[in-house]
């Protein structure tokens, strides 16, 4: 029976973590009372070395790829997550409040006696991440990141992949934005930079006017006013997202092999997804487009597909790095654009010859739909790029 107890006690421990109360568990072990101590006695030559499983709460202060630092009570604890899933709500933000769960007996701040298995959400939170903003000067834009400054003169670069942008007025250097985000900025061991730490956090949306609101549709026109001039009429194209730097977005149109710069410096652009590789564009002009040239064309606006009406399968966002590390569920990558992008790895088809080894170079077809407010991206394919 003193064995019994143990295996009690101990079980106890652990059911306690996966959401089970002692109730339960007494009334399991005492409903099956007879068949457990005579397991016990058959077993009595082979005890199992006991298991200690136990948590720790604290703030996320910065993540790598597969090594979490976090602090609790001023101790910065660093732990590796190469074999822990990741199952935060809104993704690894910098400022979010967090318990890691972990195996073993965690010495002082010591973790390299323990093996991390999950990171979840603080259950106790005190503190829910706010929507703040930034209000700056643009300096950079690229599919994964855009540079602003702000009226103090310092610059960040945000995380912006599959990020919902609204551009009224166009896009271009020295255009004031509006940036709606989560989290809080990495701390600097240097109080004098001009540079602030914005790799973790979560943007939720940028425009030039705030709020974002989008103009009511154009309505159809009278018949009667149609120009009889096809030249002189709205006409469009559909084209494929290759890059983009700042104003210049490239794209591929639909039925062509020459892609075309459209300056988006004065004309309005709203991206519902992002403006990530491999999505698609829809551009308004008017004049006579020969197809591989906008000479003789204006366009009016350019609008991204709504992935929200979008299958699955229809989606072909993408991202591109190199492998930086990975959990048990995710993988990290660093893109050209110097950005960190981590994606979950569940549930997505792998063609990749990788192994999610660092170093390797892999393209990720993701979903926007699902990382509205976490980021952590949902792969839907992921293959050598």
């Amino acid at each position: 029976m003193k064995k019994f107890t143990k295996l009690l006690l101990g079980s106890l421990v652990l059911f306690s973590l996966s959401g089970c109360t002692a109730g339960d568990m007494i009334t399991s072990y005492t409903s099956t009372s007879d068949q457990s101590e005579a397991t016990l006695q058959n077993t009595s030559e082979t005890p199992k070395q006991r298991v200690y499983m136990d948590e720790i709460k604290g703030t996320l202060k910065d993540f790598t790829g597969a090594t979490l630092t976090m602090e609790n009570q001023e101790q910065t604890y660093v732990f590796d997550l190469s074999e822990a899933t990741l199952e935060c709500e809104d993704g690894m933000i910098t400022g979010d409040e967090i318990s890691v769960i972990y195996e073993g007996q965690l010495s002082n701040k010591d973790t390299s006696t323990v093996k991390a298995l999950k990171v979840v959400d603080d259950f106790h939170k005190k503190n829910q991440l706010e929507v703040r903003k930034a209000y700056g000067e643009v300096q950079s834009l690229t599919s994964n990141t855009i540079t602003i400054k702000n009226k103090k003169g310092k610059t960040a670069t945000y995380p912006i992949t599959g990020t919902e942008q609204y551009y009224q007025n166009g896009i271009r250097t020295g255009v004031w934005v509006y940036i709606h985000f989560k989290g809080k900025f990495a701390s600097s061991q240097d109080a004098q930079s001009s540079s602030l730490n914005a790799s973790h956090l979560k943007v939720l949306s940028i425009s030039d006017i705030d709020p974002l609101t989008l103009p009511e549709p154009t309505p159809t026109p009278d018949p009667a006013q149609v120009p009889d001039d096809d030249s002189a009429k709205e006409q469009q194209i559909h084209a494929e997202i290759q890059n983009i730097s700042l104003n210049t977005l490239t794209v591929l149109p639909s039925g062509s092999d020459s892609a075309i710069n459209i300056d988006l410096s004065q004309i309005p652009s709203y991206f519902k997804g992002g403006t990530a590789p491999g999505s698609y564009v829809t551009i308004t002009y008017t004049g006579q487009f020969q197809g591989n040239s906008l000479d003789g064309v204006t366009v009016t606006t350019v609008t991204s597909d709504d992935p929200d009406s979008l299958g699955s399968r229809e989606l072909t966002s993408t991202v591109s790095g190199t492998i930086i590390g990975h959990t048990a569920n995710t993988v990290t990558l660093q893109t050209g654009d110097g950005a960190t992008i981590t994606c979950f790895t569940e549930g997505a088809k792998d063609t990749s010859t990788s192994n999610m080894e660092s170093g390797a170079g892999i393209c990720i077809t993701f979903d926007p739909t699902k990382s509205k407010n976490s980021n952590i991206y949902t792969s839907i394919k992921i293959q050598d790029a």
